[in-house]
C-alpha cells in the first residue's frame, strides 16, 4: 500500500490553527502518514513540527515569487494539500495552479475589514472557498459563509486542541503572587493586542472595579501593535490592568484566575474559551461567532462592546461563588462533549481518503 502523502500549509498561523497543525501532524505520523509542514521558521520554533515526525519546509508569510515557489516545489509529489487559513489557501492556490493535487483548506476564524480592504476579503475569500475541494470550517457560522462564496463542499469540522492539565496548587498559589493578586480576585483575557480583541471594552468595564473591595486584577496576556495604546489608556485612567505580554505559561496564570473574559469581536473555537472550560475557570465572553455553539450554558455570555453588560457580569460572579462553582462544573462536562484529538484527526483522514480514493472503490 502506498504511504500517502500530505503537506500541511500554514501563513501567519493563529495560536489555534498552529496548535491544531502540530496536533494533525503527530496524529497523521502516528497514523502511517507522510506529512510535510511548510510553515514561517518562527512558528515551527514555536511548534516545533519537526519533532511530531514531520518534515518542516520554511515558507514565508509573504506571497511573492519566491515563496510560492517553495510551496510549489514542496507539493509537487503530495497526494493532498491541506491550507489552514484564508492566506495560506489563497498562496496555496496560486502554488497549485496547474497541478492535479487536492487542495483542503480550513477556515479556522474570519477577518474583519471595511472599505476597499473588505472587498479585498471578500475576493480572497470566493478565490480560497472555490479553489478547494473540500473546505471545512471550524463553526457553522464559517461553513456557511463557505458555501456563500461558492465552496462546493463545505463540511463543520470542529478541530481539537490539546487539554490542559490544571496545576497543583502550589504553582496556582505561586502565579497569583507573582501577578500580584494574592489577596484580590484575579481576571484573566488572552490573546494578541489587536482591536478585535475587544480590550477597549475591557478597560472600559475594568473603571468600575476599582471601587470595588478588594479591588480585582485584570491581567491580559498577550502582544501585539495596541500594546503602547492600551498601556497609556491603563496609566492614565489608573486602571487595575496589568499587560504581561507572551506568556509560554498560559496554563499557569489561566488556573490561577478566578474568571476568565473573552470580549472578542468574533471568535470561532476560542483556545482561551476551551482551556478555560477545561480547567473548570469561569468564563464570560461575548456572544459572538461560534463561542454560543462551543460554550453552550456552561458561561456567561454578554453582547460585543457592551461594557456595562461586561462589568455587571464579572461583579455578579465575584459575588456570587455558588454560581461560579456550577459554571466550573458545567465547563468541564461542556468540554467533555467536544471532539479530542484523535477524533478530529481520524475526520481529516477519512476526507483525505476521499480525495484520494479512485471513484470506483468509493
Amino acid at each position: 500500500m502506498t504511504q500517502l502523502r500530505t503537506v500541511q500549509v500554514l501563513g501567519g498561523g493563529s495560536a489555534g490553527s498552529s496548535a491544531h497543525v502540530r496536533s494533525l501532524a503527530a496524529g497523521l505520523v502516528a497514523r502511517g502518514v507522510r506529512v510535510t509542514v511548510c510553515a514561517p521558521t518562527e512558528l515551527d520554533r514555536a511548534y516545533d513540527f519537526r519533532a511530531s515526525g514531520a518534515r518542516h519546509v520554511p515558507v514565508p508569510r509573504r506571497s511573492d515569487p519566491a515563496a510560492v515557489a517553495a510551496l510549489r516545489a514542496a507539493c509537487a509529489d503530495a497526494d493532498v494539500v491541506h491550507a489552514h487559513g484564508l492566506h495560506a489557501a489563497v498562496r496555496t492556490a496560486m502554488a497549485l495552479g496547474g497541478q492535479r493535487v487536492p487542495l483542503v483548506v480550513t477556515w479556522h476564524t474570519r477577518g474583519h475589514a471595511e472599505g476597499a480592504r473588505g472587498h479585498l476579503m471578500r475576493l480572497l475569500e470566493r478565490r480560497a472557498a472555490r479553489a478547494a475541494a473540500v473546505v471545512l470550517g471550524t463553526s457553522s457560522e464559517l461553513v456557511d459563509r463557505a458555501r456563500s462564496r461558492g465552496a462546493r463542499d463545505a463540511r463543520l469540522a470542529p478541530v481539537a486542541v490539546p487539554g490542559p492539565r490544571r496545576p497543583a496548587d502550589g504553582p496556582r498559589d505561586k502565579a497569583r503572587a507573582e501577578l500580584g493578586a494574592v489577596d484580590r480576585p484575579l481576571l484573566m483575557a488572552v490573546g494578541g493586542l489587536a482591536l478585535n480583541q475587544g480590550y477597549d471594552t475591557l478597560l472600559d468595564a475594568a473603571r468600575t472595579w476599582r471601587g470595588l473591595d478588594p479591588t480585582p486584577l485584570l491581567v491580559i496576556a498577550g502582544e501585539g501593535r495596541e500594546r503602547g495604546r492600551l498601556q497609556r489608556r491603563i496609566e492614565n485612567g489608573e486602571l487595575p490592568v496589568r499587560l504581561v505580554g507572551s506568556r509560554n505559561d498560559i496554563t499557569e496564570l489561566l488556573a490561577a484566575a478566578d474568571l476568565a473574559l473573552l470580549p472578542s469581536r468574533w471568535e470561532a473555537r476560542s483556545v482561551l474559551a476551551q482551556e478555560a472550560l477545561r480547567l473548570g475557570v469561569p468564563l464570560i465572553a461575548t456572544a459572538v461567532g461560534g463561542i454560543p455553539e462551543l460554550v453552550g450554558d456552561a458561561a456567561e455570555l454578554v453582547p460585543y462592546g457592551d461594557a456595562a453588560a461586561l462589568s455587571e457580569a464579572v461583579v455578579r460572579l465575584l459575588g456570587d461563588p455558588d454560581r461560579r462553582r456550577r459554571l466550573a462544573v458545567a465547563g468541564r462536562a461542556q468540554a467533555a462533549t467536544w471532539p479530542t484529538e484523535d477524533e478530529t484527526i481520524a475526520q481529516v483522514l477519512s476526507v483525505y481518503d476521499e480525495l484520494t480514493q479512485p471513484r470506483g472503490s468509493r
